[in-house]
């Protein structure tokens, strides 16, 4: 005897070696000997044999009509030999009751399941929405198959095209287009991102990094709503200083700007003056809530998203020949031996005379020139609006309060390598690169004069006014660092903790309000300290605790670290593309580690390139070689190189190049990230990784 049973939704035949009261012992086809329970028993048969039965049924199920089936079947609980009878004839065989089961069965829209080989016919109208599902179904399918077949022939329907980075980076698992891009890259055994640029989805690599940044970061765009900046009403006092902004030629949001008065009087007081939007924009205002959306200025070469709208930020920005309301930091210090007397903060509105461009002046401003007591004019010397002996006297004071920080560090601060500056060769700034532009980049050395004294000012300001917020009970968003051993990172916290990596007891980003969202949030703070003194606490619109601090700093790192990362791989994006534009095949560069199975890591001497390399084996960290670079992958922002010849240096270079310009180990993590991470997609490639903000 042969029985039918179901087991996990499947219909399987055996031959009854042995029945008890609820199981029976059955042998299936392949040998194989199981246990079945008698409610799980649907039909006892002699035969056909059980393969043959199954075979036979499952075609003549084929032949039955499920709408006939329907109209002949009870309104009543019925069981599947009773439909058999019905339709083929009251001598139904063995054969047509299984047949008659397996269609019922795989038919839930017209007959739901009522218990062991029962059924209930559906409703009329639950049927006719069952058919249009299943019609639908069909037709979403038969769209995907089209998508596919027209991605594997190379051309990107307009559906998939509209919803490309969503499908890369945030996809619908169910969504058709996403499905159809999956199919095709299967079909084609060809990977997602390198399917859809075949299909030209893709406009250019550029295209691709931009359009990805925004999809992750300005959903939404980076156009603002209509807002003006609300006007300072509160009176200032006219500060009796001249001050001086020092920037970029592309700044545009001008923070900072510093003043000198005494000097030669034995008693010197600099001031430290930043932008005062915080005088005027409040807390949960609309301009508020833009700037904490974005919370950070982005740079890149060529472009920049602002913080905060053109127009607002030219409402509070220190634009020369303006008395511009600042909040003013004076800091005290004995002449001669530099040491620091007292600070105190002001509110005032303080005259800028000139802004001042580093990138115009670094080659005139030399550290010879300005520790020359008597410097002789030079050709084409440009008319500086302040005098040699100011700047001479900021000098003095930046190299003073980096060697006090760096007694602080336990070691010095070094600036073996230069920075670069990228430009590129077009007509307007004010919409994003195409990729296309020719790109110069430039050398520049770092700790240039210019950029020591405004960085130790603004280190100067961030540190006192940390301190003396902590020392009021203001809460305040710091930065701190516990030490510089390796894999101690920077943090971001409301407490006044020391920051080892730059030496001082406290860090409260402060000195760029107009392009950081915390200096905005900690200069509300300052402002608080300045009008109420002791009692500030209870007057500040952030409170200790306050939950709103923590998510404004758990969203700015997450923010800032993006945004930094994103930077960087604009950087890396016009470095390669330089090597292309100058047909550039081959560069000088130093071992700096070695990261298995034969490659090591290596920094170019004159770009700002890393990369992996091959051919090194028997070499040595330090070592300078001469790298032939392979083929430019400006999707993946990645090439390789292969090492053709050691070049022999001395000693005293050996040691230099060695010290990798001062990294420490976190440092060279980072670095490899930046010379080797890869483009992410959700589809087939892991998340690319992030730098930690720098201090």
């Amino acid at each position: 005897m042969f029985l039918l049973f179901e087991e996990a939704g499947k219909f399987v035949t055996g031959r009854v070696l042995s029945e008890a009261e609820a199981s029976v012992q059955v042998e299936l086809d392949s040998g194989k000997r199981v246990k079945v329970k008698g409610a799980n028993v649907l039909l006892k048969f002699e035969k056909p044999a059980p393969a043959q039965l199954l075979a036979e049924a499952t075609v003549i199920s084929q032949s039955i009509e499920l709408d006939l089936a329907w109209e002949f079947a009870p309104e009543t609980e019925f069981g599947f030999a009773d439909v058999a009878r019905d339709y083929f004839s009251a001598d139904a065989t063995i054969t047509q009751q299984v047949g008659a089961l397996i269609r019922l069965f795989e038919a839930p829209h017209y007959f739901r399941r009522a218990g062991k080989g029962r059924f209930k016919k559906a409703s009329a109208e639950t049927i006719q929405l069952a058919l249009a599902g299943i019609e639908k179904k069909k037709q979403i399918q038969a769209q995907i198959e089209s998508w596919s077949h027209e991605l594997m022939a190379g051309q990107c329907p307009a559906p998939i095209k509209e919803q490309l980075y969503k499908i890369l980076f945030r996809p619908d698992k169910n969504a058709p287009e996403y499905k159809a891009v999956v199919e095709a890259s299967r079909a084609s055994q060809t990977a997602p991102l390198t399917l859809l640029q075949n299909a030209g989805a893709i406009a250019s690599a550029y295209d691709f990094h931009w359009q990805r940044f925004l999809f992750d970061n300005f959903p939404k765009g980076t156009g603002f709503p209509k807002l003006e900046a609300p006007a300072i009403v509160q009176e200032l006092p006219l500060a009796c200083v001249q001050a001086y902004s020092i920037d970029d030629s592309q700044t545009t949001e001008i923070d900072d700007a510093l003043s000198l008065q005494g000097l030669g009087s034995g008693t010197v007081v600099v001031g430290i003056h930043i932008a005062a939007p915080g005088l005027a924009i409040a807390p949960n205002s609309a301009i508020d809530q833009v700037g904490r959306a974005r919370l950070s200025t982005v740079y890149m070469p060529g472009y920049k998203i602002t913080m905060l709208p053109d127009e607002v930020v030219q409402g509070y920005t220190l634009a020369e020949g303006k008395a511009c309301p600042a909040v003013s930091l004076y800091v005290t210090f004995d002449e001669s031996t530099l040491n620091i007397q007292h600070s105190e903060t002001k509110l005032e509105r303080v005259p800028i005379a000139a802004n001042l461009r580093h990138d115009q002046l670094d080659q005139w401003v030399t550290q010879d020139w300005l520790e020359d007591n008597t410097p002789a004019p030079r050709e084409s010397e440009p008319q500086l609006p302040i005098s040699h002996q100011e700047l001479a006297f900021f000098w003095r004071l930046a190299q003073h309060l980096k060697a006090g920080r760096e007694v602080v560090r336990g070691k010095p601060e070094t600036f073996n390598r230069p920075d670069y500056n990228f430009r590129l060769l077009r007509d307007s700034s004010d919409t994003s690169p195409t990729g296309h532009e020719q790109v110069e980049i430039g050398i520049r050395q770092r700790g240039a004069p210019l950029d020591l004294i405004v960085s130790e000012s603004m280190i100067l300001a961030n540190s006192t006014w940390g301190q003396w917020l902590a020392s009021l009970g203001v809460p305040a968003i710091y930065r701190s660092q516990a030490s510089l051993a390796p894999g101690i990172k920077v943090r971001m916290g409301t407490k006044a903790l020391p920051h080892a990596g730059i030496g001082v007891p406290a860090y409260a980003w402060s000195t760029s309000p107009l392009r950081r969202y915390t200096d905005l949030v900690n200069q509300w703070q300052i402002i608080a300290c300045a009008q109420h003194g002791a009692t500030a606490a209870l007057a500040a619109p952030f409170k200790p605790k306050d939950a709103q601090m923590f998510a404004i700093i758990s969203a700015f790192d997450a923010a800032y670290t993006a945004y930094n990362g994103y930077q960087s791989g604009m950087e890396r994006f016009w470095t390669l593309q330089y090597l292309k534009q100058e047909c550039i095949t081959e560069v000088v560069a130093n071992l700096i580690k070695e990261m298995g199975g034969g490659s090591w890591l290596v920094r170019a001497d004159n770009l700002p390139l890393m990369l992996t390399v091959m051919g090194a084996s028997g070499l040595m960290r330090g070592d300078k070689v001469k790298v032939q670079l392979g083929a430019i992958d400006a999707m993946a922002l990645d090439v390789s190189g292969t090492v053709i010849e050691k070049i022999s240096l001395s000693e005293d270079a050996i040691s230099a190049a060695i010290q990798y310009g001062g990294e420490t180990s976190d440092d060279l993590e980072d670095l490899e990230d930046a010379a080797t991470g890869p483009i992410a997609i959700a589809l087939n490639v892991n998340e690319a990784p992030t730098e930690d903000p720098t201090p």
